[in-house]
C-alpha cells in the first residue's frame, strides 16, 4: 500500500507539470477522449486529462479544458472514459502469427501452462481421441509437449511410444518450444527419413539412439521440412480464417501491432508474404504487421521482396536467423553444461559455423534488412555479438541498424554491456520466468544463470532499452500479462518464488518493454509506441491503470477497446 500511495503522489505530481502537447488545429477532431488516466509513455511517463484525434493521428495531448477548446466542433465525437485508462497500444515485438493460427486453430493443441502438469499418458489419451478426426490420408498434427513440464522431469515422446496413438495414422508433434519435434515410424517411413539420411543443414538433426537407429525425435525447424513436405496443405480459406481469428485474439489482449518473426518458415516465404497481403488487404486486419522473412526459407539470391516494402498496415522490415535452440528442451548453446540431468557434460549446439551464419546475415546486412537473431545461451549470444560488431564495423551509428537478439536468456554482465554498445536491443521471452523459472533454476541451468534470465534491470542499468514478447505459440500472448511477470519476477510452480529479485523492473519500464521500446526495435517509433501528437492514433482502453494496479494484478486487467487509426477494431 505505501508503494501505490507513493506512485499516485508522483503521478499528481507529473500531471501538474505535464505541458499539454497541441498541434495547431485547422479543423475539428474526429475523437475527444476525456474522464479518465491518459497514460501517454511520453518520455516523462506523463498522464494527460484528455487527448484529440484527426484523421488517424493523434493531434492533442493535455489538459481537458485546452483540448475541449481548441478541437471540439458539433462534429466532433467526445468519449467520456468514465475512469477507465486509455493507453498506447500494445506492441508484440516477437510472435510466429501463421504458426500460432495453425496451432490455435488447425492441429491439436498440446499446450498446457496451467496446473497440474500433463504426463505421457495424459497426452497419448489426448492424441488418441483426436484420431477420429483425422481424414483419409492425413496427418494427426499437434503442438505443445513440453518435457520441462511434465510428469515425470523431461520425459518425451518416441518413435514406439507415438506408435502407440497410432502406426496407420502418421503422426508429427511440435514441442512447446518450437525447437523440437517428434514423430511415429509411419511419418518416418512417409517422408523417406531412414537411419542413414543425413541431418539437414541450419542445425537441424534427426536423433539417433547409441545403436544408430532413428528415436523419432527431431532437432530444430530444418529438421521438420521432409515431414511438413508429406502432411496436407491446409486450404486457402481455412489458413486465411484461422490467421484472422488469431489475430482478433491478439487485439483483445490490447495488441495493436505485431512482429511475426519467421515468414516463410511453416509453408515457404512467397505463400506466406501472400497469406498476410491478403488478410491485412483493406486495413480488414485487427492488428498492424511488421515481418522478419526466414532466413533458412529464402532462396539463394532471393530479392522478391524489398528491405522496408509495405505500408503501415504491412511491412516487411527484417531477416530473422536461429543460432541456437531452446533452454527448456535442452539444446541451446551454453558455455558451460547444464545441470540437468546431474553429470552431463553437454552444452548444446550452435546451429552455424561462425563464420558461416556471419556471411550470410552479411548479405541480407548489405541490402539493408535490419537482423534479428535467437540466442537463448551465452555461447549463442557470444558468437552473434561477435557476429554483428564485424556488421557494424566502422559504422559510428549501430543504433540505425538496431541489431536484434531474440530471448538473450543465459547470459552473462559482459555481455550485457556488448550489446549495449553495439546498439543491440534484446527482446524477452519473459514467459521463462513465469512458466519454467522452477525448472531452470531447480533443474536445468541451477541458480546462478537461471536469475539472470531476461536481465531487464541489467539492460536498464546500462542506460539501454529491452522489450517483453510471448514468442507464441511457446507462450500464450498477452501484454498485461507480461508486465506481471516483468514486474513481479514470480515462478508459477507452487511454492512460489521470485527468479532473480535483482532483475525485476518498475512498471513504467515493463510498459515501455511492451510500447515505445517495441515499437523503437521495429523501426517505427516515430510513428507507434505512445500517445503524442503526430503519432498514428493506435490505443487501447483498459478497465484499470495499470500503473496504480498491484503488479500481480495487472495480468488480470480487462481490455475494453483497442483502436487503430482512430478506429475501434472488432475482435
Amino acid at each position: 500500500m505505501k508503494f501505490l500511495k507513493g506512485f499516485t503522489l508522483v503521478s499528481i505530481c507529473l500531471l501538474s507539470a505535464f505541458q499539454s502537447a497541441i498541434a495547431t488545429p485547422t479543423s475539428g477532431a474526429d475523437t475527444i477522449f476525456f474522464g479518465g488516466p491518459i497514460v501517454t509513455v511520453n518520455a516523462n511517463n506523463d498522464e494527460a486529462q484528455a487527448l484529440a484525434i484527426q484523421n488517424g493521428k493523434i493531434v492533442a495531448v493535455g489538459t481537458k479544458a485546452a483540448v475541449i477548446k481548441d478541437w471540439k466542433t458539433s462534429s466532433t465525437k467526445v468519449i467520456d472514459l468514465k475512469g477507465q485508462t486509455l493507453m498506447p497500444g500494445f506492441i508484440e515485438p516477437h510472435v510466429h502469427i501463421i504458426l500460432t493460427s495453425m496451432m490455435e486453430g488447425l492441429w491439436v493443441n498440446l499446450s498446457n501452462f496451467t496446473l497440474p502438469y500433463d504426463t505421457m499418458d495424459t497426452i497419448s489419451q489426448k492424441l488418441k481421441a483426436q484420431l477420429k478426426n483425422v481424414q483419409a490420408g492425413g496427418w494427426l498434427t499437434g503442438f505443445g509437449v513440453d518435457p520441462s513440464r511434465t510428469t515425470p522431469l523431461m520425459a518425451e515422446f518416441t518413435a514406439d511410444i507415438l506408435d502407440k496413438v497410432s502406426t496407420d495414422v502418421p503422426i508429427f508433434i511440435i514441442n512447446q518450444s518450437g525447437h523440437i519435434g517428434y514423430v511415429n515410424h509411419k511419418a518416418l517411413d512417409l517422408a523417406g527419413i531412414t537411419d542413414k539420411t543425413p541431418n539437414p543443414p541450419g542445425g537441424g538433426i534427426f536423433v539417433k539412439d547409441a545403436k544408430g537407429k532413428l528415436t523419432g525425435k527431431l532437432v530444430e525447424p530444418p529438421s521438420y521440412l521432409p515431414f511438413m513436405a508429406k502432411i496436407p496443405a491446409p486450404t486457402e480459406a481455412q489458413l486465411l480464417g484461422a490467421v484472422q481469428k488469431t489475430m482478433k485474439g491478439m487485439a483483445a489482449t490490447g495488441i495493436t501491432t505485431a512482429s511475426d518473426m519467421s515468414v516463410g518458415a511453416n509453408l515457404g516465404v512467397e505463400k506466406e508474404v501472400a497469406i498476410y497481403k491478403a488478410v491485412t488487404a483493406n486495413k480488414a486486419a485487427p492488428v498492424r504487421v511488421r515481418g522478419y522473412l526466414f532466413a533458412e526459407s529464402m532462396p539463394k539470391g532471393f530479392k522478391a521482396i524489398k528491405p522496408n516494402e509495405g505500408d503501415d498496415r504491412l511491412r516487411f522490415i527484417g531477416v530473422k536467423f536461429i543460432s541456437d535452440g531452446s533452454t527448456q528442451g535442452l539444446t541451446a548453446a551454453l558455455n558451460k553444461p547444464y545441470a540437468y540431468p546431474k553429470g552431463t557434460t553437454f552444452r548444446g549446439n550452435l546451429n552455424y559455423k561462425d563464420e558461416d551464419i556471419f556471411k550470410q546475415a552479411k548479405i541480407y546486412f548489405d541490402q539493408g534488412w535490419q537482423i534479428s537473431t535467437h540466442s537463448n545461451g551465452d555461447r549463442a549470444i557470444d558468437q552473434t555479438l561477435n557476429n554483428y560488431a564485424k556488421l557494424l564495423a566502422g559504422n559510428p551509428h549501430p543504433e540505425n541498424r538496431r541489431l536484434r537478439i531474440e530471448h538473450f536468456t543465459i547470459n552473462n554482465p559482459e555481455q550485457v554491456k556488448k550489446a549495449v554498445k553495439l546498439g543491440v536491443v534484446p527482446s524477452f521471452t519473459i514467459g521463462h520466468v513465469d512458466y519454467w523459472g522452477e525448472v531452470f533454476h531447480d533443474h536445468i541451468v541451477g541458480a546462478e544463470r537461471a536469475d539472470r534470465i531476461d536481465p531487464a534491470a541489467a539492460f536498464k542499468k546500462e542506460g539501454s532499452r529491452f522489450t517483453l514478447h510471448s514468442d507464441s505459440p511457446v507462450s500464450p500472448y498477452g501484454p498485461l500479462r507480461y508486465i506481471t511477470e516483468e514486474v513481479t519476477r514470480l515462478w508459477q510452480a507452487p511454492p512460489r518464488k521470485v527468479l532473480g529479485p535483482n532483475e525485476r523492473v518498475t512498471i513504467d519500464d515493463a510498459i515501455r518493454g511492451v510500447t515505445i521500446n517495441a515499437a523503437y526495435q521495429l523501426m517505427a517509433d516515430d510513428k507507434l509506441g505512445s500517445l503524442e501528437v503526430g503519432k498514428q492514433a493506435d490505443l487501447v482502453i483498459l478497465e484499470k491503470n495499470p500503473r496504480k494496479t498491484a503488479p500481480e494484478q495487472i495480468a488480470n486487467i480487462k481490455v475494453n477497446e483497442t483502436w487503430i487509426d482512430g478506429k475501434p477494431q472488432a475482435w
